[in-house]
């Protein structure tokens, strides 16, 4: 792990260059930073008030942390001085290194710092409210505050953003880390994960050039329990292009990220509101153990609306129980119907003690989030007293209970921010926007059932790439190694077409043939497959048919009896090495896209998973009164794993599509297998 505590967390800093650091001084002194302040400028006589240097050869030695904007060519030499006096760590904000093609100068520069750690370049740098500092060129809302959130990115424009926030979101530090030469996204984790001060750690990601590094980093965060939010780019096409592009660094295999994600629990979100307000929930008291919910609000109208948003996501609004419905309608009159989520009218609005009781006794039913949904007037026109009296309300019967809870504005405009830190002071979460909460509560429970797991995911394993010749195998050739390894796979034998009669009479009937030609890796599209023959008549007609496309034949045993069909996967990518892919077989598999990716190597407890999350998993353990045997096909997945595990750096593809699931075990009737030779 390197040591960024004096970087990060600076007691004296040296500004180097011009305009930008005359802006990050003043933002400086503007926190109130209390440590030492060096500028340096050749011909300036002051910065910001701060009288110059004229070297970074003059500057004296120890300096923490240095922010460094000049251009790209005299950088080097202004690293190298630092690294000589021993500074703790520098923000390079110049451009025009690997993200531009020049990647030997970018390799230049990290020479110089000769061990120094380098955030950048092409970065706008941090504001770090803990410590005061601000190696930072530009504007910045953020205040000092004893306790928030991190923010990182590579992009410098959307680290602005995310200083500018006025969503009643505790910001504690952004951090623009750009090109990565050195400081990368997981020395970042791992130094934040271990400041106490830190709630929670959201991330921009285009790319990760070190993934098992990070994997490191975010078990480290997990077994501090300090929870991740990421915003990942490159989802689509054109956004991993952009991706590529802008600070060289790749955007990967798109399910591969997810699978990293699920893997150490990091929450992965799509939009930055909801980025912005599960980090908001996750400060306001960490991650929830489910997403059972109770929702509290004056309007059927709102009722209805948030039960028909939670049908789209992994929410749920459970009834009070035997006890908790009676003690609600206690505190209600008899014209209010105690259901979940609960209108509870009008009758005691304005009312606070009237609402503390009913809040409370709700509050008490052992949900995981209870929420009330109130739009507070912002409006200059418009009083917002009453409205408050219910937030508060909702804050007593938090306070009384223990409950977490949160007040949810159906718009981000309902939330005023004089009550959001009202709110959080009481440990009430203000969300905004009612959709982005309720990804926020899903979001919670996802990272508060991958903390409670007791199996340890296993570390990840560096690509690695071996061998020579990459070749496609014939189905039974790759049948035949799969099987070693423990894949149940037909009898069966390859021999010339003339003699599938015979063959087939040696298995048994029914059989069925396949041309046996490495030349056509997708038999059933080109006609090279004859199913369910049960006569030698049949046989010899269709191995006639057959051999004309291919002068060998694969003769099997037929299977019948398949309760569902699963494909099993293996792919290569260069930054996660092999990975396993799971999901619905057959010829719908295109068309279902009903699937599961785990990085290899996996636990057994994380391919269990990864099998109950697919649909067609549902025909396996019981569907219509057929079951399949999930044990066979659990077997299965591991074998190919294992086969994986032996054959490490040599495997290019695999496809073995279908594999049979029967009542009684599970076979693979077909494999494409692409592997180099050792």
């Amino acid at each position: 792990m390197k040591d960024l505590s004096r970087l990060l967390n600076p007691r004296s800093i040296a500004f180097i260059g011009g305009n930008e650091c005359a802006i990050a001084i003043r933002r400086t002194q503007e926190l109130g930073f209390t440590g030492e302040i060096h500028a340096v400028h050749p011909k300036r006589e002051e910065l910001a008030g701060v009288v110059t240097l004229k070297s970074a050869e003059d500057l004296p030695d120890g300096i923490d942390a240095a922010f460094v904007a000049v251009k790209r060519e005299p950088t080097v030499e202004v690293v190298r001085a630092l690294a000589r006096k021993g500074c703790g760590g520098a923000v390079i904000y110049a451009a025009g290194f690997a993200e531009t093609g020049h990647t030997d100068l970018q390799m230049e520069l990290l020479a110089a710092a000769a061990g120094m750690p380098l955030m950048g370049p092409n970065c706008y740098g941090f504001v770090n409210t803990l410590s005061r500092a601000a190696l930072w060129p530009d504007e910045t809302g953020l205040e000092p505050v004893p306790r928030g959130v991190a923010l990182i990115t590579q992009s410098g424009n959307i680290a602005c953003n995310f200083t500018m926030m006025m969503r009643g979101l505790p910001v504690a530090a952004v951090y623009s880390i750009g090109n990565q030469v050195d400081v990368g996204m997981h020395d970042m984790v791992e130094a934040l994960s271990a400041d106490p001060r830190i709630s929670a750690i959201g991330l921009h990601v285009e790319g990760l050039p070190d993934v098992p590094a990070f994997a490191r980093a975010a078990m480290l965060a997990r077994q501090r329990r300090v929870p991740i939010v990421v915003l990942k780019t490159g989802r689509s096409e054109q956004g991993a292009k952009v991706a590529m592009s802008h600070t060289s660094s790749l955007a990967g295999a798109d399910k591969l990220y997810d699978a990293l994600f699920e893997r150490y629990g990091i929450a992965r979100m799509t939009s930055v509101s909801a980025f912005a307000e599960t980090l908001k929930f996750l400060h306001n008291g960490g991650p929830i153990a489910d997403a059972r919910l109770v929702s509290l609000s004056c309007s059927g109208g709102e009722a209805a609306l948030v039960a028909d948003m939670a049908l789209e996501k992994k929410v749920s609004f459970p009834p009070f129980d035997a006890v908790t419905k009676p003690r609600v309608a206690a505190t209600l009159n008899e014209y209010v119907a105690i259901d979940n989520p609960l209108d509870y009218h009008t009758f005691i609005w304005g009312q606070p003690e009237k609402l503390a009781a009913t809040f409370t006794e709700v509050l008490r039913g052992g949900f995981d989030v209870a929420m009330v949904i109130l739009d507070t007037p912002t409006h200059p026109r418009m009083k917002p007293d009453s409205w408050a009296l219910t937030a508060r309300a909702m804050a007593a019967a938090a306070k009384a209970t223990g409950a977490r809870a949160a007040v949810v504005a159906s718009l981000s405009e309902g939330m005023p921010l004089s009550l959001a830190a009202e709110l959080s002071e009481a440990g009430v979460a203000p969300m905004m926007g009612l959709d982005d909460a309720l990804t926020a509560f899903e979001c919670a429970a996802a990272i508060g059932r991958n903390w409670a797991r007791t199996d340890t995911p296993p570390a990840m394993e560096p690509p690695v790439i071996t061998g020579s010749g990459a070749r496609i195998l014939s189905e039974h050739e790759a049948k035949q190694l799969l099987n070693r390894h423990g894949l149940p796979v037909p009898d069966g034998m390859v021999c010339p077409a003339e003699k599938a009669t015979a063959a087939a009479e040696s298995l048994g009937y029914p059989v069925t043939l396949k041309i046996s030609s490495t030349a056509i890796a997708h038999k059933t599209e080109a006609g090279g497959v004859a199913l369910n023959l049960r006569t030698a008549s049949e046989v010899e007609n269709a191995a006639q048919r057959l051999g004309r496309l291919a002068p060998e034949l694969l003769v099997e045993r037929m299977v019948t009896g398949a309760v569902a069909e699963l494909i099993i996967g293996l792919t290569s990518d260069p930054q996660f090495g092999l990975a396993l892919t799971v999901g619905a077989g057959g010829i719908l598999t295109e068309l279902l896209q009903d699937s599961a990716t785990l990085i290899l190597p996996a636990s057994r407890e994380e391919i269990t998973r990864a099998l109950r999350r697919l649909k067609v998993w549902r025909l396996v353990e019981g569907y219509r009164g057929k079951s399949g045997d999930a044990d066979a096909a659990l077997r299965a997945v591991e074998a190919v794993a294992a086969f994986a595990a032996a054959n490490r750096g040599l495997i290019e593809e695999l496809d073995v599509n279908p594999l049979l699931v029967l009542k009684d075990g599970a076979i693979a009737v077909d494999a494409l297998l692409k592997m180099r030779t050792p």
